[in-house]
């Protein structure tokens, strides 16, 4: 079959919603264009780890550590589930560490703060996890099956750390007068990083066209960012914090909020590396993994002598 015949295929499975399978012919950009933002997204998860897991020992009650330490677990399974499907592009999960150790692939931007009180740990599971969920409702319908099939499970779990932020914010506001303040602090601090989440502007956007056109995004950063802000505002209205924002404002035409531009100079400077924890994050997971060398060996030894067993 002709290259012109397997991009018409591509083409009509993509037009009818259909999955796009491992073994199924793909054009290499979209194999590429897979391989960045499934990596970097399981590279988030297991990245995203760190910020909170400095919490688990401080955390204020029994109640509340168990909860953060299974949101913990819940991410680097959301790694596991995403090296495995990126690993289905022919591309080893030894290459996509290698990538992220070395800085060739980024993560989100956000896990880049620090984490500086225990309602920060609120603001990443109210802000951070609602615009994660933002983003990966939409990947349940991505045109790449493997990818879609893990986001199902993931879609859900992230729904729970996002009320646990939630709660947590919810019982800070209305605490002490200096819990609250730590709320809205916490809030103030992570409110415009979590906007850069969903990545720069659409018209400064490389990917998103692409991604739009092969059915791997559904809706475009703009959007995204749009429907997080609507939803949010009433949110904070409710436990009484306040949006720090002085753009903000309702709009009767468009039915949603006005709202001001992130400062995409500071976005651009943490993902080229320059963040207040880039250095710091990147290094306690390089670390990690060498610490851990000994373990994956002595698995594929325990392993190679099973196959020598059997085979015997």
């Amino acid at each position: 079959m002709d290259i012109k015949q397997l991009e018409t295929n591509f083409d009509a499975k993509l037009s009818k919603n259909e999955n796009i399978e491992p073994k199924d012919w793909m054009p290499d950009n979209y194999r590429k264009h897979l391989i960045r933002q499934i990596s970097q997204h399981a590279h988030s998860e297991i990245v995203g780890m760190l910020p909170e897991g400095n919490w688990i020992t401080r955390a204020p009650s029994l109640r509340a550590k168990m909860i953060l330490l299974a949101k913990v677990q819940d991410e680097g399974g959301h790694g596991l589930y995403l090296y495995t499907a990126s690993e289905s592009l022919n591309i080893s999960r030894d290459d996509l560490l290698e990538q992220l150790h070395t800085g060739k692939a980024k993560y989100s931007s956000i896990f880049n703060y620090p984490t500086l009180t225990w309602a920060d740990i609120g603001a990443i599971g109210w802000l951070v996890d609602g615009a994660a969920i933002m983003n990966q409702v939409m990947l349940q319908r991505t045109s790449y099956g493997p990818y879609a099939r893990a986001m199902v499970r993931i879609c859900k779990e992230e729904s729970f750390h996002q009320r646990q932020g939630y709660e947590i914010m919810c019982k800070l506001s209305v605490g002490t007068k200096e819990q609250k303040e730590m709320a809205q602090d916490a809030l103030n601090r992570f409110w415009w990083p979590t906007l850069m989440m969903f990545g720069p502007p659409d018209a400064e956007s490389s990917n998103s066209e692409n991604a739009i056109k092969w059915k791997i995004k559904r809706e475009s950063n703009d959007q995204l960012r749009q429907r997080f802000v609507n939803q949010t505002v009433p949110q904070a209205e409710l436990i009484g914090l306040t949006i720090p924002d002085k753009n903000l404002k309702w709009n009767e035409a468009k039915n949603g909020y006005d709202f001001g531009e992130p400062d995409w100079t500071e976005f651009n400077n943490v993902i080229h590396g320059n963040g207040p924890c880039n250095k710091e994050r990147l290094g306690a997971r390089i670390k990690a993994h060498e610490q851990g060398r000994w373990v994956r060996e002595a698995a594929m030894a325990f392993a190679e002598k099973k196959k020598e067993r059997v085979a015997a």
